[in-house]
């Protein structure tokens, strides 16, 4: 039985492993990622701030919002959660919790929570949020208790679990050390249980001083590359979103591995996907009669008897010199492994050696697993900072997973980059440039053409000068500044349809080129040139000539091609050797029509299959 239950496997799963093959790896999670978003309901929160500037309040509100509907569309089985404290209405499982309100559970987010969120942003959202909850007596110590609740309630399993924290006020006890020090013991035992605790702190009069309690709340990072503890409050709605987009996912690596440097010197390190491409959500099959979505699996059958084959009856087979190669299963894994995952240390080589023709694949990035071997982080952190001085990267052989061909790969340096809010722009690490075989390189040749004078070359160079404001800010802005305008409509339709809006929001096309300004900035530039390059007349718009007819053409048609008859003899070697697949369909069919073999298709398989069984015997 275990045989048929894993033969029978759906189709979408055979996609899916497909696309993570072509991508470089297929993220293998063990349970949901869930988010809590805890929100201090205070009086502070609701102050506006100065030059008519959102409430902190507010601000937490939209981003609660902007997080739930990427989630929708993004990763729809992450469970999500609201929870108010400081509040003057309490209400939560059991009731147990004073001042603790819990808006929404832990559950799949969906356009009703979304509608919920909306309802509480702006002023009116200040007032609905006043009537419903208001404010009261803070107690993080049950807030921190009830959030454990909800994650102890869940019977699913979770790979993830990560708490935020959103206030203004450093001291929410204000001078009762009890409360404090309760409230760092329950988050002590949050994190032990896995739940990783991030403060979202925003601005208030006078500053926001982390060390004076929540430096012991909140759980350290869980490595370099994360967003760390943030010193500095959020006073705008950008940098708060920022914040919260680093940490509201987990970063998972595409494959584990040790890099070894020398006999018995292992580094663990992890490969991380930077750049993959994004793709509209896929469509799901539904039964028409009830809408209810719909599994397809394949099945085998034997071309001549129709009976089902199992997964042990099926083999594999290759044409080579004329001649069928049959293989066992065990024999095709046996040919595709070389060797285990890893990476093994050739050698280094200056940075000029390394050519833009030689990526041949988006690059992935390379950074270490302390947990996996004590030590790495620290002679991963030395090789990094000795190929950075000497400017010189390191040539691996690598195999990221089992089963997968090796692969020569040039690890690249990349240092530590933060910006003036002390975000982390690029983690410290190794880019792995994949480059390719002497198989890959391809020669060209490229085809003739005249050469430009001088005096299109200087004019093309003005152009050039008047265009390059365009293109500068391409160098200067970074490419996630620029978001795939069919996704985002992709994303806007689905989201008017989710939440019954009247109509999509609008998307800005930010690659678009600005035509009217082009225009404006070359003048007579773009004709100048013309006139030096095109001949006189000449306009690209205009069809071009017809084509003159020859003799055979005026002769009364297309003369038909004589048909293609293969000799018996030829025929049977075909399907001594296996060769049939060589022929064409028509030439099949007339094959088939000579000899009187009956069909039961078109498809040039069927075709083949006839043709044998009938000259086999």
């Amino acid at each position: 039985m275990a045989e048929w239950n894993t033969y029978y496997r759906n189709e979408e799963d055979e996609e899916d492993q497909e696309e993570g093959e072509q991508s470089g790896g297929d993220y293998k999670a063990t349970g949901r990622d869930s988010l809590v978003f805890l929100v201090d309901a205070s009086k502070e929160m609701f102050i506006k701030g100065e030059d008519g500037q959102p409430s902190n309040f507010d601000m937490t509100m939209q981003v609660v919002r902007s997080v739930y509907a990427s989630k929708i569309i993004s990763s729809h089985r992450d469970l999500m959660a609201l929870v108010f404290y400081g509040t003057e209405q309490s209400k939560n499982p059991r009731n147990s919790f004073k001042h603790v309100y819990v808006y929404h559970d832990l559950d799949e987010p969906g356009a009703k929570r979304v509608q919920d969120v909306d309802a509480l942003r702006g002023g009116k959202g200040a007032q609905l949020a006043t009537e419903t909850m208001g404010s009261g007596e803070t107690s993080l110590v049950d807030a921190l208790w009830c959030c454990g609740n909800l994650y102890s309630d869940i019977k699913l399993r979770l790979s993830h679990k990560r708490l935020m924290i959103f206030t203004c006020r450093d001291e929410p006890h204000g001078s009762d050390g009890v409360k404090d020090k309760q409230a760092r013991t329950k988050a002590g035992d949050l994190k032990e249980t896995g739940v990783v605790i991030d403060l979202m702190h925003l601005m208030k009069p006078g500053g926001f001083d982390v060390a004076t309690f929540f430096r012991d709340i909140i759980s350290p990072p869980e490595d370099e590359s994360e967003l760390g503890l943030q010193l500095e409050p959020c006073d705008k709605l950008e940098d708060l979103k920022k914040r919260v987009r680093a940490k509201e996912s987990k970063k998972r690596a595409m494959a584990r591995m040790n890099l070894c440097l020398g006999d018995g010197i292992n580094v663990a390190v992890g490969i991380y996907a930077t750049a993959v491409t994004a793709r509209k959500p896929a469509s799901i099959r539904l039964y028409r009669e009830t809408n209810e979505p719909v599994r397809s699996k394949t099945r085998t059958f034997h071309t001549q008897t129709g009976s089902l084959l199992l997964p042990s009856e099926i083999k594999k087979s290759q044409v080579y010199g004329k001649r069928q190669i049959v293989m066992e299963r065990d024999e095709v894994d046996a040919i595709k492994k070389f060797d285990d995952p890893g990476m093994s240390l050739i050698g280094f080589k200056p940075m000029a050696k390394l050519k833009r023709h030689h990526h041949i694949r988006s690059a992935s990035f390379l950074y270490p697993e302390e947990d996996e071997v004590k030590g790495s982080a620290c002679l991963f952190s030395a090789l990094l900072t000795k190929c950075s001085e000497r400017n010189v990267f390191a040539l691996c052989r690598c195999v990221a997973r089992r089963n997968f061909p090796p692969r020569f790969a040039a690890l690249v340096p990349q240092k530590e980059e933060v910006d003036e809010g002390k975000v982390q722009i690029s983690p410290p690490g190794f880019h792995v440039i994949y480059l390719p075989y002497a198989d890959d390189v391809r020669t060209l040749d490229p085809p003739q053409f005249p050469t430009a004078s001088q005096r299109q070359v200087d004019k093309m160079k003005e152009i050039v000068s008047k265009l390059r404001f365009k293109y500068r800010f391409l160098i200067e802005i970074r490419c996630d500044a620029f978001e795939n305008p069919v996704i985002q409509q992709q994303y806007r339709n689905l989201e008017a349809l989710a939440l019954n809006m009247m109509a999509p929001e609008d998307i800005d096309d930010l690659i678009m080129p600005k035509v009217d300004q082009i225009n404006n900035r070359l003048g007579p530039l773009v004709q100048e040139f013309k006139d030096l390059v095109y001949p006189d007349n000449y306009n690209p718009e205009s069809k071009p000539a017809a084509k003159r007819k020859t003799a055979a053409d005026t002769g009364g048609g297309a003369e038909k091609k004589p048909k293609v008859e293969v000799p018996e003899g030829e025929l049977r070697a075909h399907v001594q050797n296996g060769t049939l697949g060589k022929l064409t369909v028509p030439v099949l069919k007339e094959t088939c029509k000579r000899f009187g073999v009956r069909t039961t298709g078109t498809k040039k398989q069927e075709l083949i299959d006839a043709l044998i069984a009938q000259l086999g015997q």
